[in-house]
C-alpha cells in the first residue's frame, strides 16, 4: 500500500522554500520541492501521441481528489491546443481498485461527451451527498440512474480482462513515476508535482511544467 499524500496538511514553510523571489511576477518553482524530476530511466508518457501531456493521478476514494475536481477541470481549458490531459485512477489498495474499476467501464460505456461530467458528479455523490458508493455494484447503479448505463454490463466491463489489464500497466506506471499520493500531476512522464500548498499552485505548477516542455525542456 503506498502512503496517502495530503495536499491539504504540507506547510507553507515548504512550499515556499526557493532561494529566490520571482522575477517579474512569475512563478518560481524548484526541483526537489514543488516537483520532481523522475529519473530517466523511469521516464515513460502515458500515451504515444506526439503533444505534451498531462496526466491526473486521482481516485474516488480520495476527498482531496474531490475537493481538487473543479480546479482539475479549469486547468483542461487553460491548456495549450498542442497539450492533450488525460486521468489515470490509482488503485493503491483493495479499497480503491473498485473506483479505478468503475473509471475504466465509464469511459468504455458513458457517452464520451459525459464523461467528464459523470466524473463530477460522482465525486460530488460520494462526497457532498454521502451517498454509498464503494462497491463495484454500488457504482454501477448510480451509471444506470444517472446516465442509463446498463447495470449487468457496466459490472462486467469492469471487472473483465481488459480493464484488468489497464489497472496493472497503471499501477506499473506510476510506480515507476513515483507517484504515492493524489491528486498528483504528471507532465510529460518526466516530472511530477511534490511538495504543494494549495491546488492553485498545483494548477501553476502544471502550466509551467507545461511551458518547459513545449519550449524543449527549457
Amino acid at each position: 500500500m503506498f502512503k496517502r499524500l495530503s495536499l491539504l496538511l504540507v506547510t507553507l514553510a515548504m512550499a515556499t522554500a526557493c532561494s529566490a523571489k520571482p522575477a517579474e511576477g512569475a512563478a518560481t518553482f524548484t526541483d526537489g520541492t514543488e516537483y520532481v524530476t523522475i529519473p530517466q530511466a523511469s521516464q515513460q508518457r502515458l500515451s504515444k501521441e506526439g503533444k505534451v501531456e498531462v496526466v491526473e493521478v486521482f481516485s474516488f476514494g480520495c476527498i482531496h481528489c474531490a475537493h481538487y475536481e473543479d480546479k482539475v477541470e479549469a486547468l483542461q481549458k487553460e491548456l495549450p491546443r498542442d497539450v492533450v490531459f488525460h486521468r489515470v485512477p490509482a488503485a493503491f489498495n483493495d479499497a480503491w481498485l473498485p473506483f479505478a474499476q468503475a473509471y475504466y467501464a465509464a469511459e468504455k460505456l458513458v457517452p464520451a461527451n459525459k464523461l467528464d461530467e459523470s466524473t463530477d458528479k460522482l465525486f460530488k455523490a460520494k462526497w457532498d451527498q454521502h451517498m454509498p458508493l464503494n462497491a463495484i455494484e454500488e457504482m454501477a447503479d448510480w451509471y444506470k440512474q444517472n446516465y442509463n448505463v446498463d447495470s449487468a454490463k457496466f459490472v462486467a466491463v469492469a471487472t473483465g480482462p481488459e480493464v484488468k489489464a489497464k489497472i496493472l500497466a497503471d499501477t506499473k506506471l506510476i510506480q515507476a513515476w513515483g507517484v504515492d499520493g493524489t491528486p498528483t500531476i504528471v507532465v510529460d512522464g518526466k516530472y511530477r508535482s511534490a511538495s504543494i500548498k494549495d491546488f492553485d499552485q498545483l494548477n501553476a505548477l502544471a502550466k509551467y511544467l507545461v511551458d518547459r516542455e513545449l519550449k524543449g525542456g527549457k
